[in-house]
């Protein structure tokens, strides 16, 4: 399948900013599971390329002269595949151990994942399957529920919340019974208006290799997602962070597309 992707971010300012540093994960790597025909960021100025800690391909933009807008734009052609696994990873499995602010696991995760635990031990896969549906039941997709910075024990105990805060106490419980677990942001299609095309899940590393889960639309990832970065949770693997001086009150519009691309 080839997915097109055309997905547009705009800060706009109160006031103006004189210095603004933006972290960009927006070009999704090449693997067995989805190959680049064609990608291109579109950014005010040139931005350096890297690698960062976890294998993601990384564009810093600096603007150092005064601005009240910043405009970023990444388009391409993606062919994806099903039952494609990723290839060589960057790092050990176990790295995803770690915990974080925001995938610290509460009594109540603990609890969540220890009732799907001798499940998980006897077939890692349908045991994690159950625990995706136990976690999409326990809080309802709600957008505006919670914020950037809610954490899975706050999202949990709220009951509510988006692919975010699904991927982040799916990935607390897991790590809570040992196994590693990583949080993936990307790209989904879909033909249904309640989750945007830009998009989260996750993965544990259980029997030998990577497993995914699309928590929020109840499913394992197959060739309708389009994967963009990994992390501990989801400061590691957000498409566009940035820190910024002046600029007083920030308004953000984003909005990602994603269509078949024969079918345009």
């Amino acid at each position: 399948m080839q997915l097109t992707i055309a997905h547009e971010t705009v800060y706009r300012y109160d006031a103006t900013v004189s210095h603004s540093t933006q972290y960009l994960r927006l070009t999704p790597p090449q693997n067995r599971h989805q190959r680049i025909i064609s990608w291109q960021l579109e950014l005010p100025v040139a931005a350096s390329e890297s690698t960062d800690a976890y294998g993601n391909i990384l564009h810093v933009l600096t603007l150092d002269t005064p601005h009240s807008e910043i405009r970023l734009r990444a388009h391409g052609v993606v062919e994806t595949c099903d039952d494609c696994e990723d290839g060589a990873e960057a790092l050990p499995a176990a790295v995803f151990l770690r915990g974080s602010a925001l995938t610290e696991p509460d009594d109540a995760i603990r609890a969540l994942a220890a009732g799907h635990a001798d499940a998980i031990a006897a077939n890692p896969e349908s045991g994690l399957i159950a625990l995706m549906l136990a976690v999409a039941d326990a809080m309802p997709y709600t957008s505006g529920a919670t914020r950037a910075e809610t954490s899975a024990a706050q999202a949990l105990a709220l009951g509510a919340g988006v692919c975010q805060d699904h991927s982040h106490v799916f990935i607390a419980a897991c790590r809570s019974l040992g196994l590693p677990a990583r949080y993936v942001s990307g790209y989904l299609l879909t033909d249904r208006d309640a989750h945007v095309a830009s998009h989260a899940w996750a993965e544990v590393y259980a029997a030998g290799r990577w497993l995914g889960f699309d928590i929020s639309n109840r499913q394992q990832p197959d060739r309708h997602h389009l994967k963009l970065a990994v992390g501990l949770d989801y400061t590691d693997a957000s498409p566009v962070r940035g820190v910024r001086r002046g600029g007083g009150s920030e308004a953000l519009q984003a909005h990602a597309r994603v269509t078949e691309a024969d079918q345009q």
